[in-house]
């Protein structure tokens, strides 16, 4: 029973010997980690910011079926890359399409949007919501229509 007691306990120090080796944190940073940490020290307090053509786009009288499409044309005013993670309608009949590629500072890019009047007679106001990187995290603009009902 000593014996493997003093066994026991000789294997636990040679655990804990190994296992409490300590490394510094500053062993653990590389110089790319460093030069990483400073890019994005020097990013802090900089966004990119939206800047649209048009905040509304109104179609005017259109006959319910039609499917109509518009641009907005979004600039980037601010001081980094903007990039547009989501684009969504308010509803199905709403689609928007961002651009994939990150626009830069000073940049433009189109957003096509289309609205499916089908099911939808009367006065419409849809808004369009993109998800972005700039400092509030999503802009809105909208679409507007009057849908003529359909002759039934």
């Amino acid at each position: 029973m000593i014996r493997k007691s003093v066994g026991l306990f000789a294997l636990s120090l040679i655990v804990l010997a190994t296992a409490c080796k300590q490394e510094s944190a500053a062993d653990k940073i590389t110089d790319a980690d460093m030069k990483s940490i400073e890019a994005e020290r020097a990013l802090i307090g900089k966004f990119p910011k939206v800047e649209l053509d048009k905040e509304v786009h109104d179609f005017g009288t259109i006959n319910e079926g039609d499917v109509v499409e518009t641009e907005f044309i979004v600039k980037n005013v601010g001081e980094t890359d903007l990039v547009i993670s989501d684009a969504k309608g308010s509803c199905g009949c709403t689609v928007p399409e961002p651009p994939k590629e990150p626009i830069k500072p000073g940049a433009s890019a189109p957003i096509k949007v289309s609205f499916d009047s089908k099911g939808k007679p009367g006065s419409q106001e849809k808004t369009v919501t993109l998800t972005t990187n700039s400092e509030n995290g999503h802009e809105t603009f909208k679409i507007k229509a009057n849908v003529t009902p359909a002759a039934k």
